[in-house]
């Protein structure tokens, strides 16, 4: 294998979360709320928060690491870096970046974190708010195409056509978020279960999203501390291995109006082989997964795009025994994910996948080794990583 990986050079050491509140409800500003979530991920870990020296983050998070160094009393600012692209698909990219530091010498202990409170700031998941639009924006607005679902909507419905994938594939993706949800008292969606019924007689946002194929919008805070592999024997966890992170996208994914030419993709084709080439393993070396959902249909076509079933398998793969833990092929989202957990850009996703690997989940899979995440759907770049305990090393 090529020297130049990041295959179990670094290791999580530290997760923290704030509570999750509902959108706009936080009775703290952004700023505090990351500070709390670091904190808290010091704490697990076992470390001083003036022992961190880096900071990585994701799509254009406002806490600047400057600032957060001076307020956690850190002795030195060695590395601060932020993953370009909009929405969660540098989640598991800033865990990269931060992995790449430490290999490199850069950074000792470095934090990946995320916050919002967009009661302080601005609401996601709305459309244009000013009186004009321009760029790519004046191709879609004026005929109604201005919310996240809608755009992502369209991808959705031409991969659903073009390899005849039911509604129920959708269904069975919301359904195992809620029902993981259920067993996590942090979830914002806890007490609150959802069934067939429930999920068919909801509301359209847009076709094919009902209202509970559609992330959640929350206020809060998450954080996990990295070091490296030497160093993580040294704390009180045992140490999760970071096997794989990459990022990327696929040939002109980026392309303006709707004009990708693979547009029914999550664009992951290029991310996934060398994820896996980067771990050394395969789909099949998956004990659980967490995958991004903005919407369901973008977690449809990541699952495909990673390689566990082919497009004219879906209808059958996508069922809830398949998708729920402990005894399905593939648990997914077992902390109830952006649909019922929390959304913080997803990074919560991947704090639940360090949990599986430590036995920690409130939806444990037995003898989870391999503990995957993928990042941001349908938006470029995407980023996945692969999580790995002592006997993947």
């Amino acid at each position: 294998m090529s020297q130049r990986t990041l295959r179990g050079r670094s290791a999580v050491i530290g997760i923290g979360e704030t509570t999750y509140y509902k959108r706009g409800e936080s009775p703290h500003a952004e700023f505090k709320l990351a500070l709390e979530a670091v904190v808290k991920a010091c704490e697990d870990a076992g470390i001083a928060p003036r022992d961190i020296d880096g900071f990585a983050s994701f799509s254009n998070d406002r806490s600047d690491p400057s600032q957060l160094a001076a307020a956690l009393g850190c002795r030195e600012l060695r590395y601060a870096n932020m993953q370009w692209g909009g929405g969660g698909g540098g989640g598991s990219a800033a865990i990269g970046n931060a992995a790449m530091a430490i290999a490199c010498g850069s950074a000792e202990c470095v934090v990946v974190f995320r916050a919002l409170a967009q009661g302080q700031h601005w609401r996601f998941g709305l459309g244009p708010q000013a009186n004009g639009v321009s760029g790519n924006a004046a191709h879609t607005v004026p005929y109604g195409l201005m919310s996240p679902a809608q755009m992502f909507a369209m991808k959705v419905m031409r991969f659903m056509h073009e390899h005849g994938v039911r509604q129920e594939a959708l269904r069975a993706i919301a359904l195992a978020s809620y029902h993981h949800a259920q067993s996590n008292p942090r979830a914002v969606m806890y007490g609150r279960p959802l069934d067939e019924a429930r999920y068919d007689a909801s509301r359209w946002i847009t076709e094919p999203f009902h209202l509970y194929d559609c992330c959640l919008e929350n206020d809060g805070a998450a954080a996990m501390i990295l070091v490296s592999a030497e160093r993580a024997k040294d704390f009180k966890h045992e140490p999760c291995y970071v096997l794989a992170a990459v990022a990327g996208s696929q040939y002109r994914a980026g392309a303006g109006v709707h004009n990708t030419p693979d547009y029914a993709s999550a664009s992951f084709k290029t991310v996934a082989p060398r994820l896996y080439a980067m771990a050394g393993m395969g789909p099949s070396d998956v004990d659980v997964l967490q995958c991004y959902e903005n919407f369901s249909g973008g977690v449809l076509m990541s699952i495909v795009e990673h390689g566990f079933c082919t497009p004219a398998e879906c209808n059958d793969y996508f069922t809830l025994d398949n998708l729920t833990a402990p005894d399905g092929d593939l648990p997914l989202n077992t902390s109830g994910g952006n649909l019922a957990e929390c959304y913080m850009h997803g990074l919560g996703l991947n704090i639940e996948a360090v949990r599986q690997v430590r036995g920690t989940s409130t939806a444990q899979v037995p003898r989870v080794e391999v503990s995957m995440v993928a990042s941001g759907p349908m938006v470029t770049p995407v980023s996945s990583c692969i999580f790995g305990s002592e006997a993947t090393i």
